[in-house]
């Protein structure tokens, strides 16, 4: 299919009633058990066909071309008109003799700051976000490992940032992956999420022993670890990237001690609500003002990490490939989540109907699978089956594998951080439309969900 070379890419110009209607209603823990189901039927009906790091990142910089193809929506001759009548924007700089200008994204986004303020009303130079509203939090997942959820996350992120949107990215998995595509420097567990739960934990105990206390029996003593998370903050974790609008906390193999450390803090506190220790700490600190989206990259695995990634998250995003073993595994990791959100929710509501309070009810904005490193040859027939089982939980958008996106991930980068001039710019073109398209689908439910918290808002207010 050619594509049209004045076509603005697909995420300008979404309309939030539109993103609203097409959002669906506000995933539930019981819809993990449909999903799960709908796997198992889909698994049995394959079965049955016989399917079986040194020097600091530095960005790139960005071209007028790209720019106006990419970033703004505005005609080259528009763009370079605006530059000479307004000579204290970002003018850009030239590599030749009246060669293309280059820019960094801290200028684009400063042109774009200037054409929200002075160009067509008509047009969405800033990505859509309701005043008053915070941050959302977006996890992605997968027991299986290989199925793209780092990259997947990665390239959410930069698209993110590259739309305007303040991003923080958080990297729970001890692996570090993430950590390593955004040139973070993480010494010890200290400088992960660490120490917010443990904080989380601290405060949980300082107010049993308050309790205790009041009873008149002897507190809980806290050891060194609860006493030094007390003084940590959010801030203090948070680095900057090469992406001036994306913000990391990283992680590195010692964030796996907390798997061992979070069973021992919930034998010794049994009221303890650990899975609210991350969105508790982020919420506390001010990070849900501080950013538009939060990118959790979650451990290959359904631990304690994993699960608090999953309570704090509004949208989760499951990527997939389209072959039987990962379609299978995804719908055993729909099972667990199901097992695993349906017994924390029996067990708080036992007690809370034991004691007259309202219950627990995990809810998320949307849950959405989405198959990666596509081969439409090879995959096609596999790809139309998951779909008719899981329907609109499988995102209609598949992701391609390009030339473009093995050449990159060779090199530990994004796409959006390859030069296109280190390629055919037509396989340029191509490589990036497949994560556009990824990306435009999750900013629908991004847009959406966003407009249905500002209308409830609204409605409330009346």
């Amino acid at each position: 299919m050619k594509t049209d070379p004045k076509a603005l890419p697909p995420y300008f110009n979404i309309d939030p009633d539109s993103a609203l209607v097409q959002l669906g209603d506000p995933a539930t823990t019981e819809g993990f058990g449909a999903i799960a189901r709908a796997c198992a039927a889909g698994r049995q009906d394959l079965e049955s066909r016989g399917l079986e790091e040194g020097e600091a990142r530095h960005l790139r910089m960005f071209s007028t071309w790209e720019i106006t193809r990419y970033l703004i929506p505005v005609a080259v001759g528009h763009f370079r008109r605006v530059l000479k009548q307004n000579p204290d924007l970002p003018q850009g700089r030239s590599e030749t003799e009246g060669g293309a200008k280059w820019f960094t994204l801290d200028e684009v986004l400063r042109l774009r700051a200037h054409f929200s303020e002075a160009g067509s009303k008509a047009k969405n130079y800033r990505p859509y976000r309701p005043a008053g509203q915070p941050a959302k939090m977006v996890a992605v997942a997968n027991f299986k490992g290989g199925v793209g959820k780092t990259s997947t996350a990665a390239h959410l992120a930069m698209s993110a940032a590259l739309d305007g949107y303040r991003v923080l990215v958080i990297d729970l998995d001890s692996q570090g992956s993430m950590t390593s595509i955004f040139g973070g420097k993480v010494a010890d567990e200290w400088q992960t999420v660490f120490p917010l739960m443990a904080r989380h934990y601290a405060r949980y105990l300082q107010g049993e022993n308050q309790r205790r206390l009041d009873r008149g029996e002897a507190p809980q003593p806290l050891d060194d670890t609860l006493s030094d998370a007390l003084e940590v903050r959010s801030e203090q974790l948070i680095q900057k990237t090469h992406w001036p609008n994306i913000d990391l906390i990283g992680a590195q193999l010692n964030l796996y001690w907390a798997e061992f450390q979070i069973p021992v803090w919930r034998m010794q506190g049994r009221g303890w609500k650990l899975w609210d220790a991350l969105t508790d700490t982020l919420e506390a600190d001010g990070v849900l003002d501080q950013y538009d989206v939060i990118f959790l990259d979650t451990p290959p695995a359904l631990g304690y990490l994993t699960i608090n990634g999953l309570a704090a998250a509004d949208i989760l995003l499951v990527p997939l490939g389209a072959s039987f073993l990962e379609f299978d595994s995804t719908g055993r990791f729909f099972d667990m989540l199901h097992s695993t959100f349906g017994s924390i929710e029996e067990a708080e509501n036992m007690a809370a109907r034991a004691l007259g309070r309202e219950g627990l009810a995990f809810q998320w904005d949307a849950v959405r699978a989405v198959v990666t490193r596509y081969d439409g040859a090879q995959q096609a027939e596999l790809a139309a089956l998951m779909q008719a089982y899981l329907g609109p939980t499988l995102s209609p958008h598949r992701q391609d594998f390009t030339a473009l996106i093995g050449q990159a991930g060779e090199q530990v980068q994004g796409i959006y951080e390859a030069d296109y001039r280190d390629f055919n710019r037509e396989t340029y073109v191509r490589g990036r439309e497949t994560f556009d398209a990824t990306y435009a689908a999750f900013k629908q439910l991004l847009v959406g969900a966003w407009r249905r918290d500002e209308l409830a808002r609204q409605e409330a207010a009346e």
